[in-house]
């Protein structure tokens, strides 16, 4: 069972800079597909970016540019630096996996951290 613990959440003004990092408790390089997601109050959870194989990058439309998501292979985890950071980012930032075969994801992300709170005030 995978097991993930995100770090790094803070308060900062708009146009700021954070950095988040996400820890597996085993081996995923080439074994899960991972993800940053985020949820505001009211809101529904929404995925930021992720990353497949061969360090394939997607991100969500709104953060394309400001945010830059990286595998740590020493932490076995995913990163996420944030810059420009706008109120709208405001949320709790969670990390997710879902596993990779042969370089494809597939099922649903079903591991999953804590979460970690990013707050951007204006």
């Amino acid at each position: 069972q995978l097991q993930l613990a995100e770090s790094g959440g803070g308060s900062v003004q708009a146009g700021g800079s954070l950095t988040l990092s996400c820890s597996g408790s085993k081996y995923t390089y080439t074994s899960y597909c991972m993800a940053w997601f985020r949820e505001a109050p009211g809101t529904e959870r929404e995925e930021v970016a992720h990353v497949e194989s061969y360090d394939t990058e997607i991100y969500k439309e709104s953060v394309k540019g400001r945010f830059t998501i990286a595998r740590d292979h020493a932490k076995n985890g995913i990163n996420l630096q944030m810059n420009n950071l706008k109120p709208e980012d405001t949320g709790t930032y969670y990390c997710a996996a879902r596993p990779m075969s042969g370089g494809v994801c597939y099922d649903q992300y079903k591991y999953w951290g804590q979460g970690t709170q990013v707050t951007v005030s204006s």
